[in-house]
């Protein structure tokens, strides 16, 4: 006879147990077009939770600065928080934002632009929310910074804090910032924080 649950299942963890490999983490992610999930470079699923109405408008405050920039520059190809990267050390990571110069984005085949794009963005955005916890958004930044992303911003809003992250140097961090300059990599973008705080 089944056993009747009186209590519901609360999950406090947002990793999964569980290794499977890029192939099946892809049809993993078409019978789940609902879900979202990231795969570690060792197969360890991680399953994204939703975000709440603040982290929502910001991460969209966010991706729409990035989208208007490359409108007027035409210097490359912006991303959602629904895109999956295949990064080199094999890891699908998705950032809440993300940018891709142009030739690099052109050099993929049609189908691998299709899929999941299997190269590292030149920019990331990553947003600390209330359901996210900062010592694994440290790692991944430094997971993007080690495949190739040449800038990534840790943006933590509760502490009106930015984390910059560069190849090869210690993340730099920015109290109480109204915008980033982000002209090292996209000339002439400055990323305004003043919808986030």
């Amino acid at each position: 006879m089944p056993s009747e649950i009186t209590k519901p299942l609360l999950l406090d963890v947002h990793r999964i147990t569980l290794r499977i490999d890029g192939e099946e983490f892809e049809k993993l992610c078409q019978d789940n077009p609902d879900r979202s999930f990231e795969l570690t470079a060792t197969g360890e699923l991680i399953v994204m939770p939703p975000v709440g109405g603040e982290s929502g408008n910001s991460e969209s405050e966010l991706g729409a600065d990035l989208v208007i920039w490359n409108r007027q520059t035409r210097l490359g190809k912006t991303f959602s928080s629904s895109t999956i990267f295949v990064l080199p050390n094999g890891a699908r990571r998705s950032p809440d934002a993300a940018w891709v110069e142009l030739s690099r984005w052109e050099a993929l085949t049609p189908e691998q632009r299709t899929k999941f794009p299997p190269l590292a963005p030149d920019f990331v955005i990553e947003l600390l929310s209330a359901t996210d916890r900062l010592p694994p958004l440290r790692e991944k930044m430094e997971e993007y910074t080690a495949n190739g992303v040449r800038l990534g911003l840790l943006i933590n809003p509760k502490n009106k804090q930015v984390e910059i992250y560069r190849q090869g140097q210690a993340p730099e961090i920015v109290e109480s910032p109204t915008a980033i300059d982000c002209s090292e990599i996209m000339p002439g973008f400055i990323l305004s924080l003043s919808e986030i705080w």
